[in-house]
């Protein structure tokens, strides 16, 4: 299963807005690399919030995902010398939404990959598959795995896609399933069919 490089993914894959690998002196990398495409975060975040209910301890359950565990905030136009960014708490995580929306090809499996500039911060990106002929604003989660909260700036790189090019064309894409994330638009909190 090659890598798609960089000519390919110009050819290939669909990415709106598309952006060519350059120097941005102050910012995290972003834009097509060698061998794959480094994906900015958006301005919009979640930001999970527990807060202690009357009677006992909330309990995540991705089966039932409350909305109330998250803090939404927009830091479009809100920040400082050195751009817009969000806060995210000691222990905490936040999902975001990319900027870039992505068509993947029926015959790639792209891997998404937190980028080492925050890794070296203590904030991983959740590690995350896009399957064939999925579509949309990538969700991503954030964690600051950090004693200290951590700043983490909109429009700026957040993570790495590698494109896996198979040998044969799947009998079953993700648009075939109907996906439940498919086409999403932004933020998008945990679902079960």
């Amino acid at each position: 299963m090659p890598v798609l490089c960089d000519s390919q993914i110009r050819e290939l894959v669909a990415i709106e807005p598309f952006a060519e690998a350059k120097k941005r002196p102050g910012n995290v990398s972003f834009g097509v690399s060698s061998y794959g495409y480094d994906i900015r975060v958006g301005t919009r975040f979640k930001i999970f919030t527990p807060t202690p209910r009357t009677g006992g301890i909330t309990v995540v359950d991705p089966k039932h995902f409350s909305p109330d565990l998250f803090v939404e905030v927009d830091c479009a136009g809100r920040g400082d010398e050195t751009g817009e960014y969000v806060i995210i708490p000691p222990n905490s995580f936040a999902l975001c939404e990319t900027v870039e929306w992505i068509e993947v090809p029926r015959d790639v499996l792209v891997i998404c990959v937190g980028k080492s500039t925050y890794a070296r911060c203590g904030l991983i990106v959740n590690v995350t598959p896009l399957e064939p002929e999925w579509r949309g604003k990538v969700t991503l989660e954030i964690s600051n795995t950090t004693p200290l909260p951590a700043k983490v700036y909109a429009n700026e790189g957040i993570a790495q896609l590698i494109f896996l090019k198979a040998d044969r064309v799947c009998q079953v894409s993700y648009a075939d399933k109907a996906g439940k994330y498919q086409d999403q638009k932004g933020l998008t909190l945990p679902k079960v069919d």
